[in-house]
């Protein structure tokens, strides 16, 4: 899924100086750090909705990150509508392609599937939801 390889990017920006310096160079604004919703200020939001979404998205694909400036886009909408509170934890997720179960199922805590540890990484980074603290 496109959006969790934006996802991966904006994590990268997090943790990687090079690319997040490199980031803020392109975009003129901002730290570089667009690692989530609290990260994300409103001047980067700005240039990620508009003519920086296509460079940035060319950018991404220079460090191995496959995703349109469209895909790029609607995750930094869904990010800035999370931010302001007008969409549910559920609406978030959805967006971004995470699935989120409230049902109380069991979660392993020994995760595989790279995408699935994402998965559960932001789910519990931006929507504060750990399953196996919720399990005890």
């Amino acid at each position: 899924m496109a959006n969790s390889q934006v996802l991966q990017f904006m994590q990268k920006t997090a943790e990687d100086e090079s690319l997040r310096l490199q980031l803020e160079q392109l975009m003129g604004v901002g730290d570089g750090n667009i690692s989530s919703a609290e990260a994300l200020d409103s001047d980067e939001l700005a240039v990620l909705r508009g003519e920086m979404a296509p460079k940035v998205a060319e950018f991404a694909q220079a460090h191995n990150f496959s995703f349109s400036a469209e895909e790029l886009i609607t995750v930094v909408e869904s990010f800035a509508k999370y931010q302001a509170g007008t969409i549910s934890d559920a609406e978030f997720s959805k967006i971004l392609g995470i699935s989120v179960s409230r049902d109380g199922a069991q979660h392993t805590t020994k995760v595989a599937n790279p995408l699935k540890r994402l998965s559960r990484y932001l789910g519990k980074t931006y929507l504060g939801i750990d399953k196996d603290a919720e399990d005890e």
